[in-house]
């Protein structure tokens, strides 16, 4: 194929069809054959993107319609194509699964359509044979004006079984199918109680990826795949205002960065640099202090994993509220609150002392404690909101916060315009502010305006 623009979504019936290991696969044998690619997900997922990244060296990006303007959105993705040849966006769930029964709020397919690009659906080839068609059917015309433009069939151990499977498809369906996977089981993907293993955590051998890429070379059609791919033009987008390019010089940010504290979008990474604040990573399990700083940044993570060590750093956990003592515009997501916390109980019922800046203790369960999409709006002026601001973002946790002073935001989940649920989260102490909420800043860049002011102030 040319050099142009190439980008297409794939995208699966159901969550667990193997749409994370295939869109390894393709990603890796794109790079082989020399092309620049770029990694995305649908959704706010952290743990497939970083799986992305390791495996490719390129920062996977999130494109979550929830947390984003469509117009911001689209200027996050026309950025990233910049540099790249090809994007492979990894879809989220099922094709049209999104926020509620709105196939078109949230949904892989709403952004297929956003973007002008294309879907290719895997389907599962296993113990099937004319019935794919009906699948494949179903949703080609669930929505006429999604372009799916082509099938690939996973699971799928000979070439016989896939040309019929091939023939159902092309003489029902009308549209390519573009070849299959095999099973592979050299290639597999970790998993624990809050979805995949992180990448980092994996030590990962990338030669069976690099094998598995080799051995999808053969049994699918990529140059048909990017020739159904091309992308004439990016979609229209727009970013809010954003922080000056020196609104943030002189200013250090410490970032959490191990094995217990790793969730962070990189846009939003990119964005603090993009303000002038230097970002340097430390280690709350490794390291001793904190590093010169004049903002602090605990991600989520699996904190609960590492407890005992976290315990046992007591100079890191003294230097972490030494900062917080002289000012330190200090933010925490999730496992961040909890290692800001007075204490957490493990699942084995030990309970550790952490750095009690935010008064009150974590406990862990073997159930999610709430999971989903939320908004929270300030009830008082926060180290990131003002009263009354709202912020969108997503909560997934397993652990249980019993806070010793009220909160500061009121949160609230709704699907299909019902309010499901409300509560109270978020907890500002000083110039510390932690939640167990995950945001995109780029939804709200008046965010950065307020911590890097909060910065200053405390300087």
């Amino acid at each position: 194929m040319s050099d142009e623009r190439c980008a297409f979504i794939l995208a699966g019936t159901g969550s667990g069809c193997g749409k994370t290991t295939v869109t390894l696969g393709l990603l890796n044998a794109l790079q082989q054959r020399g092309k620049r690619v770029q990694p995305f997900k649908v959704g706010p997922d952290y743990l497939d993107t970083t799986w992305h990244t390791a495996l490719t060296g390129v920062p996977s990006r999130n494109l979550d319609s929830f947390m984003l303007p469509a117009a911001t959105l689209n200027a996050l993705f026309n950025q990233q194509m910049q540099t790249a040849q090809i994007a492979v966006i990894e879809g989220v769930m099922g094709l049209y699964d999104g926020y509620g029964t709105d196939p078109n709020y949230c949904s892989t397919a709403a952004l297929a359509k956003q973007l002008g690009v294309p879907v290719i659906l895997l389907v599962d080839g296993k113990a099937v044979s004319t019935s794919i068609a009906a699948t494949v059917m179903g949703f080609q015309h669930f929505d006429s004006r999604l372009r799916i433009a082509g099938v690939i069939v996973n699971r799928v151990n000979s070439d016989s079984h896939y040309q019929l499977l091939k023939h159902a498809i092309e003489h029902y369906c009308g549209i390519p199918a573009l070849g299959y996977v095999p099973v592979t089981p050299e290639v597999v993907l970790p998993e624990r109680h809050l979805g995949l293993v992180t990448a980092r955590e994996s030590h990962i051998d990338t030669r069976p990826w690099r094998d598995f890429a080799a051995r999808i070379e053969q049994t699918l059609d990529i140059d048909r795949l990017l020739s159904l791919s091309a992308l004439a033009t990016l979609p229209p987008g727009e970013w809010p205002p954003l922080p000056a390019a020196d609104a943030g010089k002189g200013l250090t940010l410490a970032l959490a960065d191990d094995e217990a504290f790793n969730f962070y979008y990189p846009d939003n990474l990119q964005l603090l640099e993009n303000s002038g604040v230097k970002i340097v990573r430390f280690s709350p399990l490794h390291d001793a202090s904190l590093p010169e700083c004049q903002m602090l940044w605990l991600g989520g993570g699996y904190p609960e994993l590492h407890a005992r060590a976290l315990a046992e750093n007591t100079s890191m956990l003294a230097s972490v509220r030494a900062a917080h003592q002289r000012g330190v515009a200090i933010y925490a997501e999730c496992g961040g609150l909890m290692y800001l916390g007075t204490r957490l109980r493990d699942l084995e019922g030990n309970v550790h002392s952490l750095a009690n800046v935010i008064p009150g203790d974590s406990q862990m369960g073997k159930r999610l404690t709430r999971f989903g999409y939320c908004e929270a709006t300030a009830c008082q002026p926060t180290l990131l909101a003002d009263e009354g601001e709202t912020l969108r973002g997503h909560e997934f946790h397993y652990s249980d916060f019993t806070p010793k002073q009220a909160a500061v935001m009121d949160c609230q989940k709704s699907r299909d315009g019902k309010i499901l649920s409300q509560w109270q989260g978020g907890w500002q102490v000083g110039n510390t502010y932690a939640s167990y909420l995950h945001i995109h800043f780029a939804q709200r860049p008046e965010m950065l305006h307020r911590w890097i002011s909060a910065a200053r102030s405390a300087g």
